[in-house]
């Protein structure tokens, strides 16, 4: 099933994002963990494609597995980095193949020291979507930055390229995380104000402790809203305790962009079944 679909109904939408792991001896736990969250009844699931394309190779066998396995939808992450052309066909016949109808088009996180124009086919996530495109059958997704990229000097600079992004073909964006939901509503007026008309998907991280988010501050520079700190300050030493803090905080953001009509929410659960399990739990309800 496209996911344009299953995101553009009324019914809220969740779904969880997993990734291959680095070392090929931990591919047994990730399927137990996939398994698991798969009982979950998502909407859908997306699998990554690794820092740098360095787990490329696994990202096509993980989501056909799942969508032969589990019978959920699949996102599929495809990347600029060190990709040819002949490469991207070559995943696009697997990914069709294998019955999958939905990719999240990326430039991808740059090797340390690189840069876009290094003698890669694609530089740009916009040349990526015209060739799926050009390839055809596919639902495609592209990633946004409620709080810019960071390569971006500002902020409209950003929405300009993501507007030339939609243009080549996005049937929809993703957000990167954010914990202060008023960031993702400012966002998405600046994108209708832009003329960006597609569904933006919600990209919440439930925090579970503190190395988590002293890595995502390092890696983003995702702003913290003073009752996020508060959580941190108070449980961030008491590892049970951040855990389910950090579970509640993010239940607390998802249920919030649901009553405010946000039709979709991708939850970055980490390959972590016992997260997603407790978040889908405190909102059995909401989701029936």
């Amino acid at each position: 099933m496209k996911l344009i679909q299953i995101i553009s109904q009324k019914k809220p939408s969740l779904s969880f994002e997993v990734f291959p792991p680095k070392n090929n001896g931990r591919y047994e736990n990730l399927r137990s963990a996939i398994a698991r969250i798969a009982e979950l009844s998502p909407s859908y699931m997306s699998v990554t494609y690794g820092s740098g394309g360095g787990t490329s190779s696994t990202t096509v066998s993980i989501a056909a597995a799942l969508q032969k396995s589990y019978h959920v939808p699949v996102l599929a992450h495809l990347s600029c980095i060190q990709s040819t052309r002949e490469g991207v066909r070559s995943q696009l016949d697997a990914l069709r193949a294998a019955g999958i109808e939905n990719i999240l088009a990326l430039r991808g996180d740059l090797p340390p020291g690189s840069e876009p124009q290094a003698g890669w086919y694609y530089r740009f996530a916009s040349e990526l979507v015209r060739e799926i495109r050009r390839y055809g059958g596919f639902c495609v997704g592209g990633a946004c930055y409620p709080e810019g990229h960071p390569e971006s000097r500002t902020q409209m600079e950003d929405i300009a390229h993501l507007k030339e992004k939609v243009e080549a073909g996005c049937d929809f964006l993703t957000t990167q995380m954010f914990f202060d939901n008023n960031i993702y509503y400012n966002f998405v007026y600046k994108l209708r104000e832009a003329g960006i008309s597609v569904p933006v998907v919600a990209g919440i991280m439930p925090v579970t402790n503190l190395r988590q988010i002293r890595r995502i501050l390092a890696l983003t520079g995702t702003a913290l809203p003073q009752r996020f700190r508060y959580i941190l300050d108070r449980f961030g030493d008491n590892p049970a305790a951040m855990k389910q803090a950090g579970i509640a905080y993010a239940t607390g953001q998802i249920v919030d962009l649901f009553a405010n009509g946000v039709p979709a929410v991708h939850v970055y659960s980490m390959n972590n079944p016992s997260v997603a399990g407790k978040i889908r739990q405190n909102l059995s309800e909401i989701l029936k």
